[in-house]
């Protein structure tokens, strides 16, 4: 079953999945993953947050890699992601050139390893 995306706005939450859960980095991105408790009200849901750092250039190239990573995690996460989780998806600089496909393939290879 295809479980709904809610997004992650927070700051708070931001830091809870970066001090609490699980990173995994590939090529065109990093992947933060926490599980949620189950008393939390979106214990049936995939939470989501995207981030891009300064670091990667100016406002253009940052909303243009949080658009890819929007993409790709629109069409395939909630296939494969675990629900009751949080989940942060991090832009990197290869991120803005990297094939789409091989977007995918790392979004993929970083769920299946956490």
């Amino acid at each position: 079953m295809i479980q709904p995306l809610v997004r992650l706005k927070k700051h708070k939450d931001f830091v809870n999945v970066a001090e609490q859960g699980r990173k995994y980095v590939t090529k065109g991105l990093i992947l933060q993953v926490l599980v949620r408790p189950e008393e939390n009200q979106y214990k049936s849901s995939i939470r989501v947050g995207f981030t891009t750092s300064r670091k990667i250039g100016n406002a253009v190239k940052r909303n243009r890699i949080r658009r890819r990573l929007k993409e790709v995690v629109r069409l395939y996460l909630p296939e494969i992601a675990q629900s009751g989780c949080d989940y942060v998806v991090i832009g990197r600089t290869r991120t803005l050139t990297r094939p789409h496909k091989d977007l995918v393939q790392d979004l993929k290879d970083a769920v299946v390893s956490i």
